[in-house]
């Protein structure tokens, strides 16, 4: 289901969306990691937003 731009917030925070750009670039901020790697990581462990950053963390501490 698309996201509905007209309601930010709620889960929208909890999920990533890695087809959209600005969800893509704003992720890869976040976590400081490049569009790449946070599309292997949601790949990995999915789309939750929380899995995804424990994913990442536990990757540069390999």
């Amino acid at each position: 289901m698309p996201d509905d731009k007209t309601k930010p917030g709620g889960q929208d925070r909890s999920r990533i969306n890695v087809n959209e750009d600005y969800e893509l670039r704003d992720w890869s901020k976040k976590f400081s990691v490049s569009p790449d790697q946070l599309k292997a990581a949601v790949k990995a462990v999915g789309t939750s937003a929380s899995a995804v950053e424990q994913h990442l963390k536990q990757s540069k501490n390999s």
